[in-house]
């Protein structure tokens, strides 16, 4: 009798073990799914990216920062100042980006701890014999977490300057500087040794989106404001490390004074692109007339096959096939308009609307013409 107690007991227990334990398999499951991402064995943290990000700094000397994340989404809107963008999707491609010195220290990075394109890409960097590499797998959340700034592309400002966006950019170098060399346009002027003094010039909305800029990564004026302005209760504060010599070398030196003082008059705007009959075309007089008077304002690409083009691209454009579009898509600038070209005007919609539908955003047109050549002079006949 005893016996057949025990065993009753001894089932009873193993039933009720079995039953305990059924709720820890999501969790397992959870771990399982972890570990499927990408890790590299170097990890550092923040106490040892700190030091070699913190800016004044010469940022073609010492650990290099790669950010392997998406450009216009990602790196574009926030990344670790003097940070290179190298997404792990377009890695082989822009692998050039790396330095030529093998043995220079490497750090990548991206999202956080659930992101692994940093390891990705470390990993892709030591198969190319680089033999310094760490991954910084807090990433820019870590980053933005510990109280330091993140900072804007060259891009991104001059994207926000064309779209007239509801920012305010802020310079932060001394007043006689600014007077003297002139500023981002829309830019207003809070020197950072004024700071304390001027803060009746910051926005009373303590949401609005504040982007600093001094002179560059010798320049850490804009870092100290930009915290300054964080401490007293700014929630959306960047920076634009880069600062006003990167905008004079994209713009080529346009002199602004900054706001609210009076401007120097706008230089002549260049001709436009016309709609054309289809949604996203243009017309034939308008891409001639820009082709003409101001070549630089449009990026014109063939997207005809590579053996179409041997004897040169369409106007000299860049040749992007149709069929390489959509992996190639970054390489069409945010900050001017594309004009997909072909012979008869197929294949250069076709390209209009593949982009448009993986960035809606991108100026992006196509010219819906014949082009022939004779004597190797392409001529374009309207339709």
């Amino acid at each position: 009798m005893h016996a057949k107690l025990l065993v009753a007991a001894v089932a009873l227990a193993f039933i009720a073990g079995q039953s305990a334990a059924q709720p820890a398999a999501p969790a397992a499951e959870q771990q399982a799914s972890e570990s499927t991402l990408v890790r590299y064995q170097k990890v550092v943290d923040f106490d040892y990216v700190k030091p070699l990000a913190t800016l004044p700094r010469k940022v073609e000397e010492g650990a290099l920062f790669i950010d392997s994340r998406p450009k216009a989404r990602r790196f574009d809107i926030g990344h670790i100042p003097g940070a290179i963008n190298l997404p792990d999707t377009q890695f082989e491609k822009m692998s050039h980006l790396l330095p030529q010195d093998k043995a220079r220290e490497l750090i990548f990075y991206c999202q956080g701890p659930s992101c692994d394109l940093s390891a990705k890409s470390a990993l892709k960097a030591e198969a190319l014999g680089y033999t310094n590499i760490k991954v910084y797998e807090g990433g820019l959340p870590d980053w933005e977490a510990r109280g330091e700034n993140a900072s804007v592309s060259l891009d991104f400002i001059l994207k926000a300057l064309e779209e007239k966006a509801d920012i305010v950019l802020i310079d932060a170098r001394p007043a006689r500087r600014v007077a003297n060399e002139g500023t981002i346009p829309g830019a207003i002027n809070i020197s950072d040794t004024n700071f304390d003094k001027e803060t009746d010039k910051l926005p009373a909305d303590k949401s609005k989106e504040i982007i600093y800029f001094c002179q560059g990564f010798a320049c850490d004026l804009s870092e100290k404001s930009a915290k300054k302005a964080k401490a007293l209760g700014y929630t959306k504060v960047r920076t634009f490390p880069e600062g006003h010599p990167a905008y004079v070398a994209a713009t080529g030196g346009a002199k602004a004074a900054a706001a609210p003082s009076e401007a120097a008059p706008a230089a002549p705007a260049a001709p436009a692109l016309e709609q054309g009959k289809e949604k996203g075309s243009v017309t034939t007089a308008s891409f001639e007339r820009i082709l003409k008077e101001s070549p630089d304002s449009m990026l014109i690409v063939d997207v005809r096959d590579a053996k179409d083009v041997k004897a040169g691209t369409i106007f000299g454009g860049v040749n992007i096939p149709v069929g390489e579009v959509e992996k190639r898509i970054g390489e069409l600038p945010p900050n001017k308009p594309s004009v997909f070209v072909c012979t008869t005007g197929a294949r250069s919609g076709e390209a209009y609307d593949m982009v448009k539908l993986i960035d809606p955003n991108l100026p992006v047109y196509f010219l819906d013409a014949e082009i022939v050549v004779a004597d190797g002079v392409y001529k374009i006949k309207a339709r």
